[in-house]
């Protein structure tokens, strides 16, 4: 006897999801490599120029292990665009300050990471653009805000910032 695959009822929204965010980071990844950046390093520099913020910190927003974050706050550093500092507010702290010269490809490289996503939702008719963006904010602001606790979690996505 043959298996049988059982009947879907409903769209693999994991797949649609995960597929379309996959393409996304791949255009990324090559867009942001014209300037020597990485995804990751773009997101610490931004997210470095808001407000004074720890590795730590950085790291959550980035959704990165605490070995990604060093390796990527060390190709920073050793390109000058940032720099490991003493907190301003936590003595014991050390936050991650950008350069003069990280801020100014932070702004080029915000201009790169715009033109992606302009790009990928411009593909899109105004109306389905508009619902998309509608429905995907509904579910990251509604049900699918926040992850539930699982015996086997799955891996974390990153932090809206």
């Amino acid at each position: 006897m043959t298996a049988m695959a059982p009947t879907r009822t409903e769209p693999d929204l994991s797949y649609l999801l995960d597929h379309t965010s996959h393409a996304l980071r791949t255009r990324m990844t090559a867009a942001l490599d014209a300037i020597g950046l990485t995804p990751r390093m773009h997101c610490v520099l931004v997210h470095a120029l808001e407000e004074e913020r720890t590795q730590a910190q950085l790291a959550e927003i980035g959704d990165m292990d605490k070995t990604t974050m060093v390796v990527t706050v060390d190709a920073l550093e050793k390109a000058g665009l940032a720099e490991r500092r003493p907190s301003s507010t936590d003595r014991r702290a050390r936050i991650i300050a950008v350069t003069e010269a990280g801020a100014k490809v932070a702004v080029e490289s915000q201009k790169i990471v715009d033109g992606v996503h302009e790009s990928a939702l411009a593909s899109l008719p105004d109306d389905a653009r508009a619902a998309l963006l509608k429905a995907l904010n509904l579910l990251v602001t509604g049900h699918l805000k926040a992850p539930i606790e699982s015996p086997r979690p799955a891996r974390r996505a990153r932090q809206r910032g």
